[in-house]
């Protein structure tokens, strides 16, 4: 009986044990099947592997895309003075004729030699503008020195040229910069031929004249509401200012003799224009003066009058022109061709006559922001871009050569009409070999 019972026991347990075993081996399969379905459609199991390295990208600083310089030809084009990194600002030229001055956003002033306009490189040298950059430029009567506004200080700096033994210069600001008291944009600077005083003037309706050393002498309030433009006479005497209203007003600026300072009085106007003028320009003498409004003609002044004695300027010529907001104008030294500029484009003007002579089309790729003719008349300078554009005066010398043909016609004395045919042949041979080069 209990050997019975013992049999039957141990046959339960074989069967329970065979039962567990049928069902874990079932599992196994459900399992398995699983995993390849997982693994047939892609998807990752659930378990803890050690992520994937990944190399990291070294972020490298995007590349400063270089400017294309624009490119213009024209037979009249002289040559483009290239060294500039960024737009160029403002010109001048020294008062021996031998320099050129130009500053840009690039934080130099380059001086460039005005002997080398006519060569296939052009040479210049660099003054760097420590921690800012000029946007204007201006050189002393002694071409010894020059003074620049900073954009960001908003205020004078002044440099010292100084000329090394293999004729070359050295530059050194001043310790002490002018004081800020401008509360505008400053739009234009200027140092008198007479070396007595500095004009800064702003966009609002300020005209500051400084001394030498930085002291303010005068203030002015032009009452144009807002200023375009402002110069100070070749001759040292006068300043003058154009704006929003139609005319342009000048005002001397008087010394004792003994040199101090005096007062400014005004001392006339150019009355004559319908709209706003953009801006004007002296003939070397001081006794013209061109003017370019929004009315869309340029003027024709002499300005050679007794204003003490309320003498007005007379009016000469108005020719109808091309102009857009930022028009700049130029008269040559001897004011016979006339400058102007609309935009990207240059147009020439003979003064005595108002006849367009010549058209400079797309000159810069961007607006026209210098215009000026060499002292001697000779080449007619332009800046809108990175390059310096320098243009023969064709017309000046078309201009000369007719007025002194008509006073070799008036001419009585025999040494006068030699003198007069010389420099008839000497400004022909020239206006020849620029219009040969032209035809080139």
């Amino acid at each position: 009986m209990e050997v019975a019972a013992l049999i039957a026991l141990s046959l339960l347990i074989g069967a329970l044990i065979l039962l567990v075993a049928v069902a874990i081996s079932k599992r196994k399969d459900e399992l398995s099947e699983q995993l390849e379905q997982k693994e047939g459609y892609g998807v990752e199991e659930n378990v803890a592997k050690p992520a994937p390295v990944k190399k990291q990208k070294v972020q490298q600083r995007p590349r400063k895309e270089r400017i294309q310089q624009h490119t213009f030809t024209h037979p009249l084009l002289a040559s483009s003075l290239k060294s500039h990194n960024s737009s160029v600002t403002c010109i001048d030229f020294s008062s021996n004729g031998k320099y050129l001055a130009s500053c840009a956003d690039d934080r130099t002033v380059r001086i460039w030699s005005t002997k080398d306009f006519l060569e296939r490189d052009h040479r210049c040298l660099r003054a760097n503008v420590e921690l800012d950059h000029a946007t204007l430029v201006r050189f002393s009567p002694d071409s010894r020195a020059f003074i620049t506004w900073l954009a960001n200080g908003d205020t004078i700096r002044i440099f010292k040229m100084t000329k090394k033994e293999d004729g070359t210069f050295s530059f050194k600001a001043n310790p002490e910069d002018f004081p800020q008291r401008h509360k505008a944009n400053v739009i234009d600077i200027g140092i008198a031929e007479t070396g007595k005083f500095i004009m800064s003037a702003s966009s609002d309706t300020t005209i500051l004249v400084w001394d030498l050393k930085g002291e303010v002498l005068a203030s002015i309030n032009t009452n144009q509401m807002t200023n375009s433009y402002a110069a100070i006479s070749p001759c040292g005497r006068f300043i003058a200012s154009c704006g929003f209203t139609t005319d342009v007003k000048v005002w001397e600026v008087c010394f004792a003799k003994s040199g101090e300072f005096k007062e400014v009085v005004r001392a006339f106007d150019l009355k004559g224009h319908s709209a706003g003028v953009h801006s004007f320009a002296f003939s070397n003498d001081s006794r013209r003066m061109v003017t370019v409004s929004k009315d869309g003609t340029w003027k024709l002044w002499d300005t050679d009058v007794e204003y003490k004695k309320q003498q007005d300027p007379y009016l000469l010529r108005t020719v109808p022109c091309k102009s857009s907001e930022g028009s700049r104008i130029a008269l040559s030294p001897d004011g016979r061709a006339v400058g102007l500029s609309s935009g990207c484009d240059i147009m020439m003007y003979n003064a005595a006559t108002g006849e367009l002579e010549e058209e400079f089309l797309g000159a810069h790729a961007a607006e026209i922001t210098n215009l000026k003719f060499d002292i001697n008349g000779r080449f007619l300078v332009s800046t809108g871009d990175r390059a310096i554009r320098v243009f023969h005066n064709a017309t000046g010398y078309r201009a000369a050569i007719l007025d002194m043909q008509a006073m070799l016609k008036k001419a009585s004395n025999e040494g006068m009409k030699q003198r007069l045919q010389q420099q008839i042949q000497e400004a022909q041979s020239a206006l020849d070999t620029v219009l040969t080069a032209r035809k080139d």
